[in-house]
């Protein structure tokens, strides 16, 4: 079975991203720990993280960065 894709894309503070799959379940996923190294650098920039947008699967920057889709569902946390 396929894992659920991210359909919406919400940047939060303090690196945070809330997610809405395509199962219906809205989770949040902790960036903190991606940023790091020259390739995920940029997301320290604040203003850059918060331009996140889903591409109907993951999450993606305009300079590329993503994170696999199966990260983020299995890392994030439900929202309650």
């Amino acid at each position: 079975m396929l894992r659920p894709t991210v359909i919406r894309v919400k940047p939060k503070e303090n690196y945070m991203l809330e997610l809405e799959f395509d199962n219906h379940e809205i989770k949040e996923f902790d960036v903190k720990p991606y940023i790091k190294g020259t390739w995920y650098s940029q997301l320290a920039d604040f203003a850059y993280f918060c331009s996140v947008k889903t591409d109907g699967y993951t999450v993606v920057w305009e300079s590329g960065q993503d994170i696999c889709p199966d990260e983020l569902y299995e890392l994030s946390k439900p929202l309650k």
